[in-house]
């Protein structure tokens, strides 16, 4: 039985998603669906673009191009859910149990982009590390690797 989830105005960032009803530690949230787009093709589409619902796949090939509800769940350095992608499939889990009206949030863990893309992260949590990107990644441009 799916989840039931709400999407409303976030003070993380623009709207969010918030569960209805209380969800348990490692059940399944939701599915991050979408069209699957190539980089390249993704570059095409929202190059200029504000705004993207860009899941990259683990091939490092891939991206879906979010439609659904999971589109909307916001970035957080202190999450209560996370991304995992089986058989090309994204599922949204959770990694605690989250009471009814608490914003749904993972960390994206970012790894790639621009290299002036600080990707700030305005969660507001005390984890937070100022940015949407991997610890991996911080170490990474900190240090002068380029991709």
């Amino acid at each position: 039985m799916p989840t039931k989830l709400a999407i409303r105005r976030s003070p993380i960032h623009a709207d969010g998603v918030y569960a209805t009803v209380p969800i348990k530690k490692r059940a399944i949230v939701v599915e991050y669906t979408g069209p699957r787009l190539t980089y390249a093709e993704a570059d095409a589409i929202y190059e200029h673009s504000p705004r993207t619902y860009l899941f990259g796949m683990v091939d490092g090939q891939r991206a879906i191009d979010g439609d659904g509800i999971a589109a909307f769940i916001n970035h957080s350095c202190d999450p209560n859910c996370e991304a995992d992608e089986i058989h090309g499939r994204v599922i949204i889990r959770a990694i605690r149990n989250i009471a009814p009206g608490e914003e749904l949030v993972y960390d994206y863990n970012l790894y790639d982009g621009d290299v002036d893309d600080l990707a700030l992260c305005v969660c507001g949590t005390k984890k937070c590390r100022g940015s949407m990107y991997s610890e991996q990644e911080l170490k990474r441009r900190k240090n002068g690797c380029q991709a």
